[in-house]
Order: structure tokens, then sequence, then C-alpha cells
């Protein structure tokens, strides 16, 4: 024993003594003897080297299973196993032991469950499949715990508790699996419902112990129900539960409470029920002592927050952030910056709520926010007037804040002619304002005045003398800083040495920003961590989306619609238009809820409902939206040159939760493959909530092929394995170079192509209106050249162009005869190889 102390104690993990050791150790774990099998675990726990794992992980789980081993020798044979689990994952290896460890949770010796329990938990994490059969056993032994009365585990019950810390260890067992199979599920309810009703017992001890340990299961149990966010009643009742605890004397229980509702917040279930509380957190938010608790009541406000409390939420953060702790008070401006924004409803609000962001807590303002404002404003006409006002009326303030200045600058700068025909806010009068606090200003700031100045010149003719004046000062020209005066000089002579229109040119109003992802948020994300930035209104959505994508959902009425942010195509393609705010489809029984580790990464989805249609309108055109669901969403902008084409795929994360092991494949079937090489690279595996990933994918067709390649996604959101399949529009006319051609020579080709097998042509229906305009643009998007006063028809459309391959070159010539009094086209395809009129005929009759 001496000898087990001096190793566990004084021996260094990577000493050569440890080597020589273990033949003693190997001995005494052989030996049967409960003492000596007890005290060499314990030692190989304490050392818990590599070298100890490579001597012992094979034997111990051997000790661990063996039916004749005492109690105590299997507790500690757990828990050194998971010691060495810890240490050294690649050297535990998976085997017929693992199923009989599992059967360790019926075991009549609690300490042997308990300790089971540890190492089943952690080996589940990593691999969840080999432990599946854990959920039922774990449940069924929870029952008996939870049911049981005090003096049934007597040596098990801590101040009236019955073995708390093995309830705990099974509930958090539990979290590793989605919701169980309904025989099960039914019993788990059970247990929740009756861990949440001994809650509301009066207590049966006034020692602090008994309120810990009860508390501590009713916290874990909590953290189940919100973990399967599966049953309403559940949910619900954690809710009011948890309500109860944001006013205990407790300073503990109160940040757990509010802990635990920001996570329920998130739930369509439980929304409105934490939505109840919002008195009783605004007023912890008020009268809180405990800085800790203070965050986390801004952190449930602002998770708790929608369209419909929006107002409330946001002036109440504005107010504390007046008195707030100078620790939280930049995260505050960041939350506070990102609810204006997301629920806003009338952009005049947002506007007012950020300069009243500036004139509170400017220094905590970063540039995120003050940039995102000017964003904002740029890309939305109807705000521009009334930013311009509103900023030229908050510059007036004796004492501004340099962020306002910016602001202010940037804005009167580029929208300054909105407001300067009321007297009081002429261009003189705009000018004098912002050069009043130039000289208050950091050298950045001042850089960008410089640039207001010059933007006045052009919109203001009637102040250029004054500004040439400023710029033409010793102050500017001779300024030691280098960027000042490189300015100064340029401006100076842009004013003086260009004529009006150029002016105007150079100096035109700055373009709409495209919308990638919100600086301000992904600031947050950054600095919370991403699972830590609730964003309900994807969350709702995300429950309710089909695996797949699911049906999209229905479009609200006009008058319900939402104020679409302007962060709303997150690919910035511009193509698609703002998603209404409709209800989100019903997805039936489970939504997102299904086997968490069903994923194979073999098993390819079916193409997702709608992707043909989608397909279909790229066959004319090369940018836009191909896919999107509630949760993902993938535009493509690609462009083709003879044979070869290059497409950049953006995969745009729509939620507020990180994907992770994201992976897009490629798929050519056998018969595209030797026809169509496609070359790209490997994504991140993990796509940020609410960010884009781009993929570029080059193109070379080497012969004509009808198939189009199949684009899969995999991933894992919020620990449901995700597949998605759409076809990737890489079709034979995009290989496509127009030919103009006369009359002439259009016919006598056209006559040399009269083999039976060069032509094919084909009679439908018109499936879109007969606009003479938009069927030119589809045959130009097609790919061909329109022929123009080629056909005796003049309502004919004739075109001709070169299908390029690396092997041969097609020509392709084409003619399209509306009949308006029918709604009838007829179609004709002649080319020199049959199955490329045939597949350039079944394209393009798809378009009309």
């Amino acid at each position: 024993m001496q000898g087990y102390l001096f190793i566990s104690v004084l021996v260094n993990s990577n000493s050569e003594l440890i080597r020589l050791i273990n033949n003693a150790i190997k001995n005494d774990l052989a030996s049967r003897n409960p003492t000596f099998m007890g005290l060499a675990l314990h030692c190989i726990a304490s050392v818990g080297s590599r070298e100890m794992a490579e001597a012992f992980a094979g034997e111990i789980p051997k000790v661990l299973v063996a039916g004749d081993t005492m109690d105590s020798v299997k507790q500690s044979a757990a828990l050194c196993l998971l010691r060495l689990y810890r240490t050294s994952p690649d050297l535990v290896p998976m085997g017929d032991w693992t199923s009989r460890v599992v059967h360790l949770l019926n075991d009549q010796h609690l300490g042997v469950v308990t300790a089971a329990t540890s190492l089943i938990t952690t080996l589940a994490q990593k691999n969840p499949e080999e432990f599946k059969t854990s959920v039922s056993l774990a449940v069924s032994r929870l029952s008996r715990i939870v049911t049981s009365a005090s003096t049934d585990l007597q040596d098990y019950t801590y101040y009236f508790v019955p073995a708390p810390w093995l309830s705990v260890k099974l509930l958090r067992l539990l979290q590793c699996y989605p919701p169980p199979d309904p025989a099960v599920r039914g019993r788990l309810t059970e247990c929740l419902e009756t861990i949440l009703n001994k809650a509301q017992e009066p207590p049966k001890s006034k020692k602090v112990q008994h309120s810990n340990a009860k508390n501590a299961v009713l916290f874990e149990a909590i953290s189940l129900i919100i973990h399967h966010d599966s049953e309403p009643n559940l949910l619900v009742r954690a809710c009011n539960q948890l309500g109860q605890f944001l006013q205990h004397r407790e300073t503990n229980l109160r940040y757990l409470a509010l802990e635990s509702m920001c996570t329920l917040a998130s739930s369509e279930f439980s929304h409105e029920a934490v939505k109840t509380h919002i008195e009783t957190v605004i007023n912890a938010l008020k009268t809180e002592r405990d800085v800790s608790v203070r965050q986390r009541a801004v952190d449930l406000l602002y998770a708790m927050c929608d369209r419909s409390n929006a107002p409330q939420i946001v002036a109440e953060m504005l107010s504390y952030l007046e008195t707030a702790d100078y620790s939280i008070r930049e995260e505050i401006v960041l939350k506070v910056a990102i609810l204006a924004e997301k629920y806003a409803v009338d952009y005049t609000w947002y506007v007012d709520t950020i300069l009243n962001l500036i004139r509170i807590a400017g220094d905590y303002v970063s540039e995120e926010v003050w940039y995102r404002v000017i964003q904002i404003v740029i890309n939305r006409d109807d705000v521009q007037g009334y930013a311009a006002k509103t900023v030229f009326e908050a510059l007036q303030a004796p004492a501004c804040h340099e962020n306002l200045v910016k602001v202010g600058g940037y804005i009167l700068g580029e929208f300054g002619n909105l407001i300067a025909g009321d007297p009081r806010s002429s261009p003189l009068i705009q000018f004098n304002l912002l050069h009043s606090k130039f000289h208050l200003c950091s050298v950045p700031t001042r850089a960008l005045l410089l640039s207001t100045y010059i933007k006045f010149v052009n919109l203001f003719p009637e102040v250029k003398p004054t500004i040439q004046d400023v710029l033409r000062s010793d102050s500017q020209l001779r300024n030691a800083d280098v960027e000042l005066q490189q300015r100064a000089v340029e401006y100076l002579r842009l004013s003086t040495v260009a004529s009006t229109d150029i002016l105007a040119t150079v100096l035109e109003e700055m373009p709409p920003f495209p919308e990638r992802e919100s600086s301000i948020l992904a600031k947050l994300k950054k600095k919370k961590g991403p699972s830590t930035v609730t964003d309900l209104e994807d969350t709702k959505r995300e429950r309710s989306v089909d695996v797949n994508g699911g049906p999209e959902p229905a479009p609200a009425s006009t008058s319900a619609m939402s104020t679409p942010s302007p962060s709303a195509d997150l690919l910035g393609l511009g193509a698609a238009p703002p998603a209404p705010a409709g209800p989100p489809p019903s997805s039936g029984g489970g939504g997102l809820l299904v086997d968490v580790f069903s994923d194979s990464a073999s098993v390819v989805a079916p193409l997702a409902p709608g992707s043909e249609d989608n397909f279909a309108r790229f066959v004319c055109k090369n940018n836009g939206v191909l896919f999107e669901n509630q949760l993902l969403q993938i535009g493509l902008k690609s462009e083709f040159r003879q044979n070869l084409g290059r497409m950049f795929i953006f995969y745009g994360n729509k939620t507020s939760t990180q994907f992770l092991n994201f992976t897009p494949t490629l798929i050519c079937s056998d018969d595209l493959q030797p026809n169509l090489n496609l070359q790209t690279k490997p994504v991140d595996p993990t796509v940020e909530g609410g960010a884009q990933v781009q993929q570029v994918v080059n193109i070379e067709c080497v012969s004509d092929f009808t198939e189009a390649p199949v684009l899969n996604i995999q991933f894992r959101y919020g620990g449901t394995f995700q597949n998605v399949s759409v076809q990737l529009p890489i079709t034979l006319n995009k290989f496509f170079q127009p030919t103009e051609m006369a009359s002439q020579d259009f016919f006598q080709r056209w006559k040399q192509l009269s083999n039976p097998q060069q032509e094919v042509q084909n009679i439908f229906k018109a499936k879109h209106p007969m606009d003479t305009e938009v069927t030119k643009a589809k045959i130009i998007g097609f790919g061909s050249a329109l022929l123009e006063e080629v056909d005796p028809n003049p309502a004919n459309f004739v075109g001709a162009g070169i299908i390029h391959t690396k092997t041969t070159q097609i020509g392709c010539l084409l003619r399209l005869e509306p009949n308006l009094q029918a709604q009838m086209y007829r179609l004709t395809l002649r080319t020199s190889k049959e199955a490329v009129s045939q597949r350039l005929c079944e394209l393009l009759s798809a378009q009309f």
C-alpha cells in the first residue's frame, strides 16, 4: 500500500520508473483480491499517463464487466477507465464490453451505477451509436429513483433527496440523445413531471443542503426538457417554475433561472410563457445587486424580444445603459443595435434608437454599429431624408460624441441635399455645423469630414468657395498628418480642375451596399460565442422545417408582411425578393426532432421539393438563388466562355446556430462523368450562424451531355443531421457562343442540316404569357444570337450559335414560331448531332 502511495504521489507520469512497475500492477489486477485490485486501479488513474493507457486500457474493461468482480472494484474500474479515456481516447478500444457496460445501469449497487453513468456519458458523446441502448435503461433507473421514498435508498439519500448525484448524471446522459421512442418517452415524461411536482412541495428541511440537492436535480431536468424541446406542456411548466426563482432570495438561483429562461425563450412552445415574465426581468435589471445576474437579465430580455415587445425592451435597455456597469456596456450596445435593426417596422425608429445609443454610450459604440446605421440608411430610400434631418438636429448639441460626428458627416455628405431646402438647414449652415466639430475630432474623423466637404462641393456649388478656403488653409495643406494633407491637396485640386460633370461622376451618391452578415451580429457572436446569440424568429422557423427543406411558407398578406431587413438577402445577389414573414410550414410530427445519429455520409438525399422548378429558371440565367429553406440559402454566380466555365456557389446559414460537419459534394452520374469535368476545393466544415461561405467550381465541357450534376449538402444543425440535394444548373446551352448570320447564310445552313436525325421539333402549349420581349430575352439568355429580320414572318424568332466542347464544336440553329390565337409554340432545333438537338429542344421548350 505504501508503494502505491509513493507511486501515485511522488512519481512523475513521464518517469522511467513507471514502465518498471507495470508488471507489479498487472499482477495485482489479476490477483482477484479486491484490496489489491482497488489499489492498482487507483494508481493507474492517479498517474493517468499515455503509457498507463497503453498498458491497461485493454485490461480494465474486462475487470469492469467480469461477473465475479466486487462492487467496489467495479466502481474503481469504471472511474479508472474514464480517466484513461479522457487522456488517451484513441487507446480505449470499443468492443464487446460496451454493451455489457450499459447493463451496469441496472446494477443493484448505486455506487456502481453512478460510476458507470459517468463513464457511459463521456463515451456516448463520442460514440453515440455504441451506447444508444443506455437511453431506455437510464430512463428506467431514473424512474425508480424519482418515484422512491427517501427511506428506500437510505444509503444514497442526501437531506431527504434520493440519490441526487446519480439523478443528475442520468439526466445528463439522456441529453446526449434525441427524445426516445414513444413507449420510453411516456415514462420519461412522467419522471420529469414528478421532478417538477416535487419542486412545488414544501421543503422537508430548512437546511441549504436540502434545497441545493433538490434544485440540482430540478435544473438538470429542465435542461433535458429544453434539450428535447418537444413537449409543450413540460416546457411551459419549466418556464413557470423558473419564473418563481426570478425573485428568490438566493442570488445563484436567480442567475440560473435567468440563464435557463434564455434558452427557453428560443423555443416556439415556451416563448410566449417566457414573455409573461418581462416585467419581473426588467425589475431585476433595475434592482439586482449582482452584476453577473444583471447581465443574464440583459441576455434574457434580448432572447425574449420579438416584434410585439421590441420597442419596450429596447427602451428599457437604453434606460439601463445610462447606469450600466462598464464591463457590459459594449455588449448591451451591440444587442440594442441588433434588436433595433431586426425588429424595425418603422426605420425612423431605428435611426432614433441608434442616435440615442451614441448619445448615451458613445464610447462603447464600436465601428460596426455606426457603419451599420450608415449601411442601412444608404440601402433604404425611405429613411434617408429623415436620417439627414435627425443627425443635423443631433449635431446641434454643444457636446457631441465623435461617433455622432462621423455618422453626421457621412449622412449629410450623401443626403444633405434632402434637407437643404429648409432655411434652417441650408447648405452653409450644414457646413458650418460640421466644421465647428472639426477641430475637436481625431485624425480619422477629420479625414471623413474632409470627404464630406468635397461631397458638399458637388451637392451645393454655392458653398464651393468657402470649402476651398478651408482646404487651402495652412492647417490642411501643411498638416503634419500625411492622410489629411493628401486629402486636402487632392480634394482642392479636384474641386478646381474638374468640370461639373466629372465632379458629379466622381462624387456621386454611394451605391447600395451588398448585404452579407450583419457585422454587429458577427461581433456579438465573437464576443459571446455563437450559441448564446438567440434569433427567435429563425429558431421558430427552424423547428418546423422538413429535413430536406419542406414546402415554402405560404405568403402573408401585404398588410401582415414585415418590413424586410436589409440583410434579408444573405448573398447580396439581389435576385430574390425578401421573403414575407408568413406562417411557417407545419412539418407534422417532429420537425427537426429526428434521430440525431442517423446520418451517413454515403446516403444522398433525393432532390429537394421545388428544386426542379429552380433548375429550370437557371437555364436562361446565370445568377440568383438556387435553393432556400428555413436553414440554408444557396446562391449562384456563374460565367461561361467557350467550353469552360466558373461557378461561385454561396452557402448562407440563415440561422443563429453553427452548421457543423458542413460538407457539399458534387455528384456526377456514370454517364455524365466522362463528358463534364468539375473541380472544386472543400469548404470550411463549420459555418457560423448568419455567415456565408463561398465555393468555386471550375467546369470543363469535354463532350455534349444531357444530365446535370447533383449538389448534395450534408451538415449537422443543432444536433440534427441535415441532408439536401439539388440539381446544379450546368446545362449544355451554357457552352453556347452566339453567332451572327445574315438571312441568306442562315437558310443555306438550315438546308444543309436537313437530315431527319439532325432536326428535333416540339409543338407545345404556352405555360407563360406570350410576351415578345420576354421571349427575346430568354432566347438571348439561352445563349444563342437572336437574328433580326431573318425569318419571312416577323412574329417568329430565329437564333444561331455554336456549342463548344473540348472534343468538337456543334453548330446550332433554332426557330420559334408562336401562335397567339391557339396559345401554342412550335420550336425547331437543327444541329449536326441528334442528341444535342434533342437536349436543347427539351431545355428551351420548358422556358415558354
